[in-house]
């Protein structure tokens, strides 16, 4: 009979995640994560607080959408 226990390695030591029985024989198999650690993701905080930050009043509704139009057409022609 077999039975599956985690674990995980700290300095170089199998520490199980359950205790394992006296004198029961082991295999141990390395589970290597197939994707590394994310990273920072988006835009850093500061770059969005100095967009924010602007001097001014802000656009008006039309002007926004002129924009908007205005990057489609760049985008889709």
């Amino acid at each position: 009979m077999s039975t599956t226990i985690t674990g995980v390695v700290t300095n170089g030591v199998v520490v199980p995640s359950a205790p394992l029985p006296e004198g029961a024989k082991v295999e141990v198999t390395v589970v290597v994560s197939a994707k590394p650690a994310p990273g920072p993701r988006g835009v850093p905080a500061a770059q969005v607080s100095g967009i924010a930050a602007r001097d001014g009043t802000p656009p008006d509704d039309e002007t926004v959408k002129r924009w908007i139009q205005d990057r489609r057409a760049e985008k889709y022609g």
